[in-house]
Formats: structure tokens, sequence, C-alpha cells
């Protein structure tokens, strides 16, 4: 197999390694702009033959042709905006895509490239990461083991594991990303029928064992993807909530009515300033933890019934930074579910060709076999 992985920042970078752990993959090319860091982790590959790095301007249509042409598959961890010119490219270049999504509105405009995948023999999956992406699959296998559903909830978060300051929170990805979560609508289901809510609303508690304890849950938006409009009028309830500690979201939801993450630029002593483009200035070093370690909460609990009796089942999931290659907990969750998205496309292991979200094409049980080997242990309850 030969892969390409677009964008060398956190996420790409931690499923260009997965990727180099596999005996199957000869060559993993790593596409960015000139001059763009490498993690620690990939230091030991420097000179691995194996490893090509790729400089690509992914506004450049022609450079992304190339880098793609001869691929087997493209694993895309480009900012959102660029998911739906990759996938043109790789349909063109009869390429399999997926990407970390985290968009539903372009993920419907990937959906209607259907035919031109299928008859170009590709297999597209955007929202491949850990929400949307992990979460999804394992919300589908739970709606796959009941005859009716009642209710569909989904937590996870991103951590550090020792909390410090007014937000006890540290960067484990984009916070430009981070803060857009908190000012767009979030899509539930609510009587069958889909509906928007509030971001950083209906906070509620969620309790995991020690040392994570006690964590509170509040909506966000795009962890469900197209999951919502998929089971309006067939699930009463569905919905996706970001995991923090306690206090988080008042906090947030202050700093948001004050104005303080609004896009659009105001008057400041004569300059035009974006007031979210201070907030990310201002509060971005301070989230920062070089030497932080990070852990991923998740938990998916779906309700239902099964043989006339009602069943629940539950998937549960803490990941914690890797000490001995300095990985990320979110970079594994994140990065390693994309790669494993791309190798099982590449095995024709990933559903049909065409585009399909993972919870509409990815088998529950060899993926979740897959996180396991990697040490990403995903404990299950069924009651």
């Amino acid at each position: 197999m030969r892969m390409l992985v677009l964008g060398a920042g956190l996420q790409g970078s931690a499923c260009a390694f997965d990727l180099l752990q596999q005996p199957s993959v000869i060559e993993v090319r790593l596409a960015d702009r000139p001059g763009a860091p490498w993690p620690e982790f990939l230091a030991p590959y420097a000179n691995d033959k194996r490893l090509v790095r790729v400089n690509l301007d992914a506004k450049d249509s022609a450079a992304v042709a190339a880098a793609m042409h001869g691929m087997t598959a493209a694993m895309c961890a480009l900012p959102y905006y660029f998911n739906l010119d990759m996938t043109r490219a790789a349909i063109a270049e009869g390429v399999h895509f997926a990407d970390l999504g985290g968009n539903t509105e372009i993920v419907n405009q990937q959906k209607a490239l259907a035919g031109e995948a299928a008859a170009k023999g590709v297999s597209v999956i955007p929202d491949c990461g850990l929400a949307p992406g992990m979460v999804n699959i394992l919300a589908q296998l739970g709606i796959s083991r009941c005859d009716s559903v009642s209710k569909v909830k989904i937590f996870v978060g991103g951590l550090p594991q020792a909390p410090e300051g007014p937000l006890k929170y540290q960067i484990v990805y984009s916070l430009e990303g981070v803060l857009d979560y908190y000012t767009t609508l979030s899509w539930v289901v609510r009587d069958g029928k889909q509906m928007q809510v509030k971001a950083l609303s209906e906070i509620e508690p969620v309790k995991f064992d020690a040392p994570v304890g006690e964590l509170e849950a509040f909506h966000t938006a795009g962890g469900l993807s197209t999951m919502a409009a998929r089971y309006e009028g067939k699930i009463p309830t569905m919905e996706y909530k970001t995991l923090r500690y306690p206090g988080h979201a008042h906090i947030m939801e202050a700093v948001r009515e004050l104005g303080l993450l609004e896009l659009e630029p105001i008057n400041v002593k004569g300059q035009m300033v974006s007031p979210r483009d201070v907030a990310v200035a201002t509060m971005g070093p301070r989230l920062k933890k070089p030497r932080g370690k990070d852990l991923v909460a998740l938990r998916v609990v779906v309700d239902g019934i099964k043989h006339g009796k009602a069943v629940s089942h539950e998937w549960e999931l803490v990941d914690r930074f890797d000490e001995s290659r300095s990985i990320t907990a979110m970079e594994r969750t994140t990065g390693f579910s994309l790669a494993i998205t791309g190798l099982m496309q590449a095995d024709k292991a990933a559903g049909p060709v065409g585009v399909h979200t993972p919870d509409e094409c990815m088998p529950g049980e060899r993926y979740i076999a897959e996180l396991a080997k990697r040490g990403i242990m995903i404990r299950e309850r069924s009651a």
C-alpha cells in the first residue's frame, strides 16, 4: 500500500506514525507546507525510506493531484474547509479518501459526489476521527444490536490529566476548532425530530472511575455528523455532548455572551480586529501545556428493545498520553482512527465504494479490534 497523509500537524503526524507500524504499507507520503515541523515521535523515521516528505500547498490543485497520483489511499488531516476539494481530487485520481471532517454541511456536499466516487471504484469516508468518527461507529454498533432504539447518548472529551487554571483545560487540537464548536448550534433528535440547541447548554454530570472522577457534559456541534438526519423519525432521542471538568461550560458561556468569540471585526482604537482572533491570541498561549499529559474520556450509550425486552449497550474509553513515545491521547484516538479507516479502505473492508460516513460503512467489531491492537481499549457493557 502507498498512503498519502495530507497535513503534518498533530493528527496527520499521528496518522503517519500509525501507518508506518504496518508491514503492508510500503510508502507514507506526509504532505504539508514547506517548513512545517515534525513531532518528536516521527524523528526515528527521519531516514526511513518509506516516509517521504512532500512540500504541498493544498490550494494548488495540480500539486495536490501530483501528490495523490499512484497512491492507494489518502487521509486528510487538513482544516475541514479543504475536505471537499481534496475529495474531488482523490476521486479524479482514483484514490480512496478519508478525512477528519467536523462540518456536516461539507459532509453533505461530499455525499453528493457518491456517484462519481462509485464510478471510479473509490471509497470516500468523511468524519473519521474521534468525534465524529469513533463515537458514531460505536453508536451504530449499538443501534444494530437492537430491534428498536429509544435513546442514543454520546459523551466525549479531551482533557488534561492534571487540570489547572479557571478552565481546567489544555489545547489538545485546534483552539479555533474548539471555539467554533462552542459558538455553533448543535443538532440533536428530540421526539423523533431534528432540532438545534445552543452550544454549552444542558449541562449534566457524567461520572468516570477515579482518578478521572466527575465531569460535566454539554452540547457542542458536529459530533453526530449526519446521524441526526439519518435517524430522524426512527429514534426518539439522539444527542452528542462534550466532556470537560466541572465549571468549564459556565465560564465559556460568559465569554461567548460578552461577545468575545464573535468573528465580525470591530473598531478598536482605529484598528479593525476580530474578537475571536484576539481570544485565540490571548487564550492560546495560556492553554498550551507543552509538558501537560492529556487523556480522552468517552462514553456511548444506546438504549432499546431486543426480542421484546429492554436492553442497554454502553461503550467506555479512557485513553492516556503515551509517555514512551510522547503521543497524546487525542492524537492516538483521532490520528490512529483516521489511519485505521484508510487501511480498511485499502483492504476493501470498509463497506462499498461511494461516499459513506463511518457509521454507515465501518464494521464496528473489527474497528474496535484494530484499536485494541494499538492499546486503545474500549470497554463494553450490556444489560
